[in-house]
């Protein structure tokens, strides 16, 4: 467990929109773990879990896509005191049950992919780039390899 005295002490906030058959402990472990493999120190980020109406509309508004996706990623960029506000990550439950069930695993397993894909966003990678999308797929397989290795 992290105490308070951590160097490199990251902070993440989880907001379930509903009781999702997922726990914010968990969220928050996986958050904390993506962030240590990203060798992230003193961020703050932000996870929202929610439905598919809701992300529509977020989609909608700030892409112009209205439709339901798995994930949506809104960097901050931001310094706070000795804190780099590094954005919040959106993801849709409704989605990433469909997507596991169509990948044949896991609904954790999908959440857990798919907060790796919004913290690489936050970090200002972009797949939909050609030449990025190779390195952003590259550091996704690392990141959950890292998470394999450890347990999660």
């Amino acid at each position: 467990m992290r105490s308070s005295k951590d160097t490199k002490k990251n902070r993440v906030h989880i907001n379930l929109k509903k009781k999702w058959n997922l726990k914010k402990r968990w969220i928050k472990g996986i958050s904390h773990l993506i962030a240590d493999l990203l060798e992230l120190e003193r961020v703050e980020v932000s996870v929202y879990i929610t439905d598919d109406e809701t992300i529509k509309e977020l989609n909608g508004a700030y892409r112009g896509k209205y439709r339901p996706t798995d994930v949506l990623s809104f960097p901050f960029g931001e310094k706070l005191n000795d804190t780099y506000l590094l954005g919040e990550i959106v993801i849709s439950v409704e989605t990433a049950e469909r997507q596991a069930k169509d990948m044949g695993h896991s609904l954790e397993e999908e959440i857990k992919r798919l907060l790796v894909h919004g913290f690489i966003h936050l970090l200002g990678y972009d797949h939909e780039k050609g030449k990025e999308e190779r390195e952003f797929r590259e550091m996704e397989e690392r990141i959950l390899s890292g998470l394999s290795s450890v347990g999660y």
